[in-house]
């Protein structure tokens, strides 16, 4: 049974992945077997974030490219092709936060939002899949989505938008790339500690909303993510398609 769950000699892409929920799965599928593929903008914070990985004893290597440009996501897998380096699971995790009310709401920080969580899910992932496509061994790809694919929430509607936009994306992929042995799925994390939401954690006021309003009555931690994760980047979930998991404690269940 262990088996199923077993991610040796798969190599993972996960964006975004120097710190947070991103780190916590970059270590999760190196400790299951992959060998991942460490992603930020800033080669730095890259090269840091490999450092640890390997310095633990997993098969780590980086890539800084910038998910939100095009031009900048093609080139990234053309060095990986021309490393040798075959991409069989990609998580789809880069992402940013925007609160401002929508009247107030200027469009340049609207598409900035929708360029970073959607759009860049959408152009990685078809550089992804084409090249899973052409080697007929199928893939698999885990788009992060959140509490708000479901809900919505004042103040943060690009970022409500993109999320939503996410489970749809996982489910157009589903559509078209399922024949092919690729399977497209959601993780939809709820209330993390991670740095993006310190300023709602270092508010008093919301910290409580959080653990009144969740049956589990805390915040979640980036590390609770890694076995959905694993379930999905596995044999595991071989029939598993087009679908979104919530981990978020209970939250979405007493609405």
């Amino acid at each position: 049974m262990s088996t199923l769950f077993d991610l040796t000699g798969r190599t993972a892409l996960i964006t975004g992945s120097v710190r947070g929920i991103g780190y916590a799965l970059a270590e999760g599928l190196a400790a299951a077997g992959a060998a991942v593929i460490v992603n930020s903008r800033q080669q730095a914070a890259v090269d840091e974030a490999v450092g640890k990985l390997q310095a633990k004893g997993y098969a780590a290597r980086g890539l800084a490219f910038d998910v939100s440009n095009e031009a900048a996501v093609q080139a990234a897998f053309a060095r990986l092709d021309q490393d040798g380096v075959e991409v069989d699971i990609l998580i789809n995790n880069a992402g940013i936060q925007f609160r401002k009310p929508m009247v107030d709401l200027a469009l340049s920080d609207w598409q900035r939002v929708l360029d970073t969580n959607l759009t860049s899910a959408f152009v990685v992932g078809k550089e992804a899949a084409k090249r899973m496509i052409a080697r007929g061994r199928g893939g698999k790809i885990i788009n992060i989505g959140s509490l708000t694919s479901e809900a919505g929430r004042a103040t943060v509607a690009p970022y409500t938008v993109a999320k939503g936009g996410i489970k749809m994306l996982s489910r157009a992929m589903a559509a078209e790339w399922a024949q092919f042995n690729i399977q497209a799925n959601s993780i939809g994390p709820g209330y993390i500690l991670t740095e993006m939401n310190t300023a709602l954690i270092e508010n008093p006021d919301f910290n409580a909303w959080v653990k009144a309003s969740n049956p589990a009555g805390r915040w979640g931690q980036p590390e609770e993510m890694v076995g959905t994760a694993i379930y999905l980047a596995s044999a595991a979930s071989s029939y598993v398609n087009g679908q979104i998991i919530y981990v978020d404690g209970g939250w979405l269940s007493v609405l």
